[in-house]
């Protein structure tokens, strides 16, 4: 199995910044893409930025310019700094992985979810 453990979020002033961080461990035998998604209250969950082997990042439009995805691989960790953050930034982040593990299956794992809330 494979865990995914965030840590980061909080509540911060329209404007501030924020690092979110995701952990992968388990049996993992290679990652080959992480990402991030947000969901609010009755709205779908949404892909906010991904990064695939070889270090292809992918943004959606609303992030683009304030956010960025990284990605150690050593650590098997993702991490997603958001600079310039907005009120409708607002919303649980969940981390995504899509991990083949060392029976050499792929699959999606999803972390528990950190709450961002951006208001003064």
């Amino acid at each position: 199995q494979v865990q995914l453990v965030e840590s980061g979020g909080g509540l911060v002033q329209p404007g501030g910044s924020l690092r979110l961080s995701c952990a992968a461990s388990g049996s993992i035998y290679s990652i080959n893409a992480m990402g991030w998604y947000r969901q609010v209250p009755g709205k779908q969950r949404e892909l906010v930025a991904a990064i695939v082997n070889g270090g292809s990042t992918n943004y959606a439009d609303s992030v683009k310019g304030r956010f960025t995805i990284s990605r150690d691989n050593a650590k098997n960790t993702v991490y997603l700094q958001m600079n310039s953050l907005k009120p409708d930034d607002t919303a649980v982040y969940y981390c995504n992985a899509e991990v083949r593990t060392t029976n050499y299956r792929t699959s999606q794992y999803w972390g528990q979810g950190t709450q961002v809330t951006v208001s003064s």
